[in-house]
């Protein structure tokens, strides 16, 4: 039977720190689905579209596994795909208490429904501080995101507006 994990997030833009998530979690997992997915809750900078391209592209920059699969979901619980792709494993990037807090309740609640179980995965200390709103702010003021950001997120949002 294959390990199938999937990594949901708005990753709007993707991080470095996503990337080391999703370098992990393939190590970790036979097939891992990266799923963009739309947060109601926050306004996007990007279409859900260029998300999943920039993300493809990072990914296969990277060198990362062909077992990583890129999708995207908008409709629906995220156990729901989860079930469609035969994944029993949800993994979420933890950078603090505060995100514990906010994924806790969410990890019970998936369990629930569908018998999905979540892991919590530390990131590397060097992108512990790093998060796809600071990396926006940092952007729209004009500021240097390279060093939190894969090479083709900071191309492609050094020349989209921000």
């Amino acid at each position: 039977m294959r390990r199938i994990a999937v990594v949901p997030g708005s990753f709007d833009p993707v991080t470095l720190g996503h990337l080391d998530v999703i370098e992990r979690a393939a190590g970790l997992f036979d097939e891992v689905h990266v799923l963009v997915v739309h947060n109601p809750g926050k306004t996007a900078l990007l279409p859900i579209s260029q998300r999943v391209s920039l993300l493809q592209r990072a990914i296969a920059d990277a060198g990362l596994p062909d077992t990583i699969i890129v999708a995207s979901w908008s409709m629906g619980l995220l156990v729901d795909y989860c079930l469609e792709v035969g994944a029993s494993v949800l993994i979420k990037g933890i950078r603090s208490q505060v995100d514990v807090a906010y994924e806790t309740p969410m990890a019970i609640v998936n369990r629930n429904l569908a018998g999905v179980e979540t892991i919590f995965m530390l990131p590397d200390p060097a992108n512990a501080h790093v998060s796809s709103s600071l990396v926006r702010q940092v952007a729209a003021l004009g500021g240097d995101i390279s060093p939190y950001v894969p090479r083709v997120v900071a191309q492609y949002l050094q020349k989209a507006p921000v």
